[in-house]
């Protein structure tokens, strides 16, 4: 059966004590759940023109867009290590060359992710040392990418799935191999044959596209404002860094290369540094999603390698 996202629309406003009715500024939130690995759209409107407006969240800055001169949006993600508690948002607005302030209350609940514990081979624990400078190194290169995205929005279209099959993974899942505690699986895994076309999930800029040790041939799209996709374990890459794509353009083939026991599409995303459940992306900002997975404890799961 087909799930619909739920939009949540209980939000607390604290509105500026000088401001007045026509200023006022209403949020409303759009989200799967309010939880780890989750994402947030926040949608600010007003009665006057909003000529500039600045968020905040989790101690950090929160990109917004304008939508039309009275309504702007921000995409919001909570990373999957957030504590579980009450985060405020607040909103900073210029309208008719004044400021108002409004801060809305998130209440982040709990969410249990599945852990698995493996024997596997110790190489794979402890690679040699050249392999761990490159690690390192990979890791830092991409650190780096993460921030600096395009300071503008560089999608309008909705988030496509990147390949037709359903997701066979459980985003967050933690991993223990021979008793050392390993990296959360933190996107979401396709099962599909080798050579099956890959779509940008949606238009942006490729600021990755090599072969790195962990994911194999990977592409890092920027979808601007903090956002990217992260496509993993491809045989063939059909983009290079510095292009321009479009939401459904091939970017490249299923594969498994990489370190992967087969074929499959490993799809990650960041939202403002946050690391969210792909499958998110797709019931918020997304159109009609078959399969947004509902949020669970994932203590059944049978997570792919």
């Amino acid at each position: 059966m087909t799930r619909v996202a739920v939009l949540s629309v209980l939000v607390v406003l604290v509105t500026s004590p000088v401001a007045s009715a026509a200023d006022a500024i209403q949020i409303v939130t759009a989200a799967r759940s309010v939880q780890p690995g989750e994402v947030v759209l926040l949608t600010a409107s007003t009665a006057a023109p909003i000529e500039a407006l600045h968020a905040r969240a989790f101690n950090r800055d929160l990109p917004t867009f304008r939508l039309d001169s009275t309504t702007w949006q921000a995409v919001l993600g909570i990373d999957l290590n957030i504590a579980p508690g009450s985060y405020p948002v607040s909103f900073d607005a210029v309208l008719d060359r004044h400021q108002v302030d409004t801060t809305v209350t998130l209440a982040v609940r709990s969410r249990v992710f599945a852990t698995r514990t493996l024997r596997v081979d110790d190489a794979f624990v402890n690679p040699a040392a050249p392999i761990v400078r490159r690690i390192i190194s990979e890791a830092a290169e991409l650190a780096r990418v993460w921030e600096q995205s395009a300071q503008s929005r560089l999608w309008s279209d909705a988030f496509v799935r990147p390949v037709p099959g359903r997701a066979t993974s459980i985003f967050g899942t933690r991993s223990i191999f021979n008793g050392q505690a390993r990296q959360p699986h933190g996107g979401t895994d396709f099962l599909s044959p080798t050579g099956t076309p890959i779509q940008a999930p949606n238009s942006g800029r490729v600021v990755v596209a090599r072969e790195l040790y962990f994911t194999g041939n990977t592409v890092v799209i920027d979808h601007g404002l903090g956002m990217f996709s992260l496509l993993a374990h491809l045989s063939v890459i059909d983009v290079h860094a510095g292009d321009s794509v479009t939401a459904g353009q091939i970017v490249g083939q299923v594969g498994a290369t990489g370190r992967v026991t087969g074929p499959h599409l490993h799809w990650a995303v960041r939202i403002g540094n946050a690391r969210v459940d792909p499958l998110a992306v797709l019931a918020i900002l997304g159109e009609s999603p078959k399969d947004p997975s509902p949020v669970r404890p994932a203590s059944s799961a049978k997570p792919q390698e």
